[in-house]
């Protein structure tokens, strides 16, 4: 522990260190999955010579068009180029559930009811945003 970090709680200290280390594995998976669609090492779900014709589209004429599914069913194509810059992104978007995962215990072993209760709170909505739980269909 550095001397300037005596004062600053470990939880603290501990969110900091898994925020920084995960969002670095978050920007590595970024650049990895933007150098397999760049350099074309995996095909990708849409062509790119196709895209500038499907950019203009709305969001469900694109969907019919390009063959791609909606909500959660782009995990069945993660295989590919393009969708595996989506699962990429989905890493870098799980970094600040992995800290509160990791603080949690710590705030509920200092007794820190409160605190725990507002980020166990904070990781429901978190969880809940990203399952789609939430969404609302036109």
């Amino acid at each position: 522990m550095r001397q300037s970090d005596s004062h600053v709680p470990h939880e603290q200290l501990v969110y900091a260190r898994w925020l920084e280390r995960a969002t670095r594995a978050g920007f590595a998976a970024l650049t990895v999955a933007f150098l397999v669609y760049a350099f074309g090492v995996v095909e990708p779900h849409v062509p790119l010579a196709e895209l500038p014709a499907l950019w203009a589209l709305p969001v469900d004429q694109y969907l019919a068009a390009s063959g791609s599914p909606s909500g959660w069913g782009w995990l069945a194509l993660v295989g590919r180029a393009d969708h595996l810059n989506l699962a990429a992104i989905a890493v870098l978007g799980l970094v600040t559930i992995c800290c509160y995962v990791r603080v949690v215990p710590l705030l509920v072993a200092r007794g820190e009811r409160l605190h725990a209760a507002l980020a166990l709170a904070q990781l429901a909505v978190l969880i809940a945003a990203a399952s789609g739980v939430l969404s609302v269909s036109h």
